[in-house]
C-alpha cells in the first residue's frame, strides 16, 4: 500500500470508527487494521524499514549513550456503555506515535512524536540524545527477530468486531441485573475493548513485536430497600478472544454485581481494634500486589526507598510463602509475549519458601545489580519511559485447606474485596477499604460486613502470614490498572486464602 501520513491516517481511522459507532453494520477494515498477521505490520503501514530504524537510533546515539530503543505503537480502544438499557456512550480512541530512550549509566533521555516521519522521528531521537555527552555510539548493523509464545492469541481481531455484535451482549448484563432482584434500581452495563499492536527495536539488535488484546464486561448496579441504598460493580475479562463472552459470561458478571450490592443490607460493622484477618482467595491479591509487590520493583531498591533494599537472600515470611511475579499466564490481564524493551517474558520467583530471591528488573537495574532482565520493563504508552512494573502477583498456594484456615479464627473477620486503597510504597504502609467480607466468629462465616478499613504494614503483613491455602485464585477481572509515576498499566494478581494472624480493622468502638 501507499504510505500515508499520520494526519491522513487518523483522519480515516476516526471516520472509520465514528461509523462503526453510529452504523452498527459498519465495517471496521479500514487501512489494513484487521490483517491477522503482525509480522512486519509498522512496516507494511507506516514505511518503518530496519534501515530507517538504524538511521534513528543511530541519532540517539550520536552523544554517545550506552544504549537506545524504539517503541512503536499503535492502539485502538473502543467503549459501549448502557445505561437502563439505553446507549449512554459508544466512542473509540486511536492512538498512534513512537517513544525513543536513550540510556546513560541509569539516567535516561526520551522523546517521543505522534509523526512516523524520519523527519519527526530524527528530532525525538535528539532530544533523547541529549543525556549524553561523550562521542558516538553505533547500533547494532543487523536486528534479529525475538521468537516468542502467545499468551493471548486471537481468532478474531477486536478490530473486526462490530458494535452490532456487542450491545445484545450488553444487554443482556443489563438486563439479567434487572431481573435477578426488584430491588436493583439502576443498572450500568458495558464492553470496554483495546487492541494494541507494539514494535520495539533496539540498539543491541534485538527486534520485536506484539499484537495485544485487552477486554471485559461490566456492570455496575444500585440496589434500594426501605429508603437505604447500596452500589457495587463487577467485571469479567482479561486478554481474550471476543468469543470469550458468551452468554455464561454475562449471566455471571450480572450475578455477581447485583449479589455484592444486595448482601450489603445485612451487613454489620465489626468491632474496631487488632484480630486476625483471613483474606480470601483471588482478588484481594490486590493487597499482594500495592502492599508487598511494588516493594520488590528494583527501581524503589536500586534507590533505597523500598523496604527490601537491604533483604536480597533474606528471610521476608515464613518457609512456607512464595511470591511470583508472572507474564505468562494465559489470557490473564498482566500477561505479556514480550516486555517493552525487548525481554521475553518469564516467570519470576520473588519469595521463595519464605527467602526474598530477587527484585523486579528491566534492563537499567538489571546492570545495577548484574543480573539478567526479568521482563518487567514496561509503561503506559509511547508518551512514557520505561519502568520496573509488576504483571501477574500472586502467592502460591499452601497445603491447608480453606475450611481450616476459617476455622483457626476464633474472632475476627473474612475479607473477599477491597478497594480504594493507599499504600507508602517505601514503608509498604497501607490502608484499605473492605467492600466485601464476612465476621468470623468461633471459626465460621457469620455476618456480612461492610464500611470498615483495614489498616497494616506489607512488610509485617507478610510475616504475619501464618496459614496458606490451597485454593489458589487468580481475579478473572480485565479493568485493572496499577499506577506508579504517573503511568498506569493493566495488572493481574491473585492469591490462596491466607491467615494473617494480626492486622488493624477500623470498625466500630468495641
Amino acid at each position: 500500500m501507499d504510505h500515508i501520513t499520520r494526519r491522513s491516517f487518523l483522519k480515516k481511522a476516526a471516520g472509520a470508527a465514528s461509523a462503526a459507532v453510529v452504523t452498527p453494520t459498519a465495517s471496521s477494515g479500514w487501512l489494513g487494521i484487521d490483517k491477522a498477521e503482525k509480522k512486519n505490520y509498522f512496516e507494511s503501514e507506516f514505511g518503518i524499514s530496519d534501515k530507517l530504524c538504524r538511521k534513528v537510533l543511530s541519532k540517539a546515539l550520536y552523544k554517545g549513550g550506552d544504549f537506545a530503543d524504539l517503541y512503536f505503537e499503535h492502539t485502538v480502544r473502543n467503549w459501549v456503555i448502557l445505561e437502563d438499557g439505553k446507549v449512554n456512550q459508544a466512542y473509540s480512541n486511536i492512538s498512534l506515535g513512537v517513544g525513543i530512550r536513550t540510556v546513560k549509566g541509569d539516567q535516561v533521555g526520551y522523546g517521543f512524536t505522534q509523526e512516523l516521519s524520519e523527519k519527526s522521528m530524527l528530532a525525538a531521537a535528539s532530544t533523547a540524545a541529549t543525556i549524553a555527552d561523550t562521542n558516538p555510539n553505533k547500533p547494532a548493523g543487523e536486528f534479529a527477530g525475538l521468537k516468542t509464545d502467545n499468551y493471548y492469541p486471537l481468532e478474531r481481531l477486536l478490530t473486526s468486531v462490530t458494535l452490532e455484535s456487542k450491545l445484545p451482549l450488553v444487554q443482556s448484563v443489563n438486563d439479567k441485573c434487572f431481573e435477578l432482584s426488584p430491588l436493583i434500581i439502576k443498572v450500568n452495563a458495558g464492553f470496554h475493548d483495546e487492541q494494541k499492536r507494539i514494535l520495539v527495536v533496539t540498539s543491541d539488535g534485538v527486534k520485536a513485536d506484539d499484537l495485544i488484546p485487552r477486554n471485559y464486561l461490566f456492570a455496575q448496579v444500585v440496589a434500594e430497600k426501605d429508603g437505604k441504598r447500596e452500589r457495587a460493580w463487577w467485571n469479567i475479562g482479561g486478554r481474550r478472544d471476543f468469543s470469550f463472552y458468551t452468554n455464561n459470561i454475562a449471566g455471571s458478571v450480572s450475578e455477581k454485581a447485583v449479589s455484592r450490592a444486595t448482601v450489603l443490607f445485612d451487613a454489620v460493622q465489626p468491632p474496631a481494634g487488632e484480630m486476625p484477618v483471613v483474606l480470601g482467595p483471588g482478588i484481594t491479591g490486590i493487597l499482594l500486589h500495592e502492599a508487598i509487590g511494588h516493594g520488590m520493583e528494583a527501581d524503589f531498591n536500586r534507590k533505597g526507598i523500598s523496604t527490601y533494599a537491604t533483604m536480597l537472600g533474606k528471610k521476608v515470611a515464613e518457609p512456607f510463602v512464595s511470591i511470583v511475579d508472572d507474564g505468562t499466564n494465559p489470557k490473564l490481564l498482566g500477561s505479556i509475549n514480550v516486555d517493552d524493551e525487548g525481554t521475553i517474558s518469564q516467570k519470576t520467583v520473588l519469595v521463595e519458601n519464605g527467602i526474598l530471591r530477587t527484585y523486579m528488573h528491566d534492563k537499567i537495574s538489571a546492570k545495577h545489580y548484574k543480573v539478567e532482565p526479568t521482563g518487567n520493563g514496561r509503561r503506559e504508552s509511547y508518551e512514557h519511559y520505561i519502568l520496573p512494573r509488576m504483571r501477574n502477583t500472586y502467592m502460591l498456594a499452601g497445603q491447608a485447606s480453606p475450611e481450616d484456615v476459617i476455622k483457626s479464627v476464633e474472632k475476627g473477620i473474612y475479607i473477599q474485596d477491597v478497594s480504594n486503597g493507599q499504600v507508602k510504597i517505601g514503608e509498604g504502609d497501607f490502608a484499605f477499604y473492605v467492600s466485601q467480607g464476612k465476621m468470623i466468629e468461633d471459626g465460621k462465616l457469620t455476618s456480612p460486613i461492610k464500611d470498615i478499613n483495614i489498616i497494616g504494614n506489607g512488610p509485617k503483613m507478610l510475616q504475619n502470614v501464618t496459614m496458606v491455602a490451597n485454593d489458589l485464585e487468580m481475579a478473572q477481572g480485565g479493568a485493572g490498572s496499577c499506577g506508579k509515576n504517573g503511568q498506569s498499566v493493566p495488572v493481574g494478581f491473585g492469591l490462596p486464602t491466607v491467615l494473617v494472624k494480626s492486622m488493624t480493622v477500623g470498625g466500630v468502638k468495641a
